[in-house]
């Protein structure tokens, strides 16, 4: 059986039905580029339904992604789609507006559970048929203000949590994502999927999972706003899970005012804006202290040049920037992090797996998931092998003292000698470039380097602190961005910094699609 139909027996809608089912000729609306709070403008003048803004997305990934460039951004459609924009037509008709995403079509990344008849399958075979009898809080969040979910996101399998020579986003249900810039491109990872859809407008803007840069990252290769909250603001409850202590979800936008939408609806707490108050659009970046952090060794020579564009800009609105030296001990934090995700993922992906329906996943371990991956080989191990997965099955229990002085050794080298000293200079954010440009898809060697992440965003993910990353321009037709981080639960400052940023830079170019 091929992809697409496996997708189909488990609960997804063939991407031909979808569209015959939404009567595709007879709309012609063109939702590219357009921001949230556009698309509602048009929604409230009567200009577009929900329901054609919902066949001109369908129209796009019908036409780029699973045709013409082949993207496979979107791993799965969802069978409801339709009926929920027209359901939320009939809403705003009799007045009723549930919130700010009334009628916005929304993607996920396929490793949040939805109540849609849709397998939550983090890209694997193993988790193909498991249908989700309710929606993870933060998808019943996004409902409760009136997104329609459109369908499921591509992403690195497992969320790049299996192989030591991965290829970001490959899955074995999904295959390879491109980069939206050029689908020749390696597009990040883990949540690749979820960045190709919104920078390509085949959904207004998507949610991503982030343990260590799986937003960050593929946001800033793919041209695109992406904002990691302090870890435990998103409920994770619903996620499919690697770390406890690091995993979160995010959104990933064309705008940093569609990041702040969404963030504010899938937030469990209030979003922190310090001293400035909580107007993003109001907010100047005049007096705001900013640490700079050294651009990194072995960056493409132009990451140099808009960088220092990028710091011209903040300075030019007022900010007060001061270099800073990268700490010593960011040096230290990458064997013990690698450790302490090995047991985390161990006894996570347990407790996950042990709490889904045994009529539908027949995995019941991280022991189970090795055997099914060596029994379908010819699906799974086609790409890379599973050497995360075997060296994580050989850990211990969290009570081990091995796992004890990992998690200890981070706490120290990330944030008590790292985030928080840099944070301690007198600065209320620290600035850096984030990596880039997209390398090749290799899929012999795997990924080259990490991408879009710098040291402090990958300090802030172990730390759990806010991070974000905004578009900074293009080296040879390919995204880079700049990286910010602040201190914990300090989420919606970043969110002013980086809209203050956009509006002065206009960074951002749109990727020209082929086909």
């Amino acid at each position: 059986m091929d992809r697409r139909g496996f997708i189909t027996t488990a609960g997804a809608l063939s991407l031909t039905a979808a569209l015959g089912q939404a009567r595709a000729a007879e709309y012609a609306f063109d939702p590219s580029e357009q921001s949230i709070a556009s698309l509602q403008r048009a929604l409230a003048a009567g200009a577009v339904t929900s329901e054609a803004l919902t066949t001109a997305y369908l129209h796009r990934i019908a036409r780029f992604d699973q045709r013409g460039a082949e993207y496979r951004s979107v791993l799965a459609l969802n069978p409801a789609a339709l009926n929920d924009a027209r359901v939320a037509d009939l809403e705003r008709k009799s007045g009723k507006v549930r919130g700010p995403l009334h009628g916005i079509p929304i993607i996920v990344k396929d490793n949040i559970e939805t109540r849609d008849p849709l397998a939550t399958t983090a890209g694997s075979y193993a988790l193909a048929r498991s249908l989700r009898p309710a929606d993870a809080p933060l998808v019943a969040q996004l409902r409760a203000a009136g997104a329609i979910i459109l369908g499921k996101a591509n992403l690195s399998e497992w969320a790049n949590f299996r192989s030591t020579r991965s290829c970001s986003g490959w899955s074995g249900v999904g295959g390879q994502v491109g980069n939206a810039y050029n689908p020749a491109r390696n597009p990040s990872g883990s949540s690749a999927g979820s960045a190709v859809a919104a920078a390509a407008s085949f959904c207004a803007a998507a949610i991503g999972t982030e343990t260590n840069g799986s937003i960050l990252s593929p946001a800033s290769i793919n041209g695109l706003v992406g904002f990691k909250p302090t870890v435990g603001v998103v409920s994770g409850k619903g996620v499919v899970p690697i770390s406890p202590l690091q995993d979160t979800a995010g959104p990933m936008c064309r705008t940093v005012g569609d990041a702040a939408i969404l963030a504010a609806v899938i937030a469990a707490r209030p979003l922190g804006f310090g001293t400035h108050g909580s107007d993003i659009e109001a907010f100047r970046l005049r007096g705001v202290r900013i640490g700079a952090m050294p651009v990194p060794p072995g960056a493409h020579p132009d990451t140099t040049r808009l960088f220092a564009d990028a710091r011209a800009v903040l300075e030019r609105e007022g900010a007060v920037i001061l270099d800073l030296k990268q700490p010593k001990a960011f040096d230290d934090m990458g064997d013990p992090e690698f450790e302490a995700l090995l047991y985390e993922f161990k006894d996570a992906i347990n407790a996950y797996l042990s709490s889904l329906d045994p009529s539908q996943v027949d995995c019941k371990s991280l022991t189970d998931l090795i055997a099914f991956n060596r029994a379908h080989a010819d699906q799974e191990l086609i790409v890379f092998g599973q050497e995360i997965f075997e060296l994580a099955d050989a850990k211990g229990p969290l009570s081990e003292a091995a796992y004890q002085k990992a998690r200890a050794t981070l706490t120290r080298t990330a944030d008590v000698e790292g985030l928080a000293t840099l944070l301690a200079q007198d600065v209320e954010v620290l600035l850096a470039p984030s990596n880039g440009p997209a390398d090749l898809i290799d899929p012999v060697w795997g990924d080259h380097r990490g991408g879009g992440s710098s040291a402090i965003a990958s300090a802030a993910a172990i730390a759990g602190h806010p991070s974000l990353t905004v578009p900074a321009g293009l080296i040879s037709g390919l995204p880079v961005g700049i990286t910010l981080v602040t201190g914990r639960h300090h989420d919606g400052l970043l969110l002013q910094i980086a809209r203050a940023y956009e509006r002065a830079s206009n960074a951002r170019v749109p990727p020209h699609l082929p086909g």
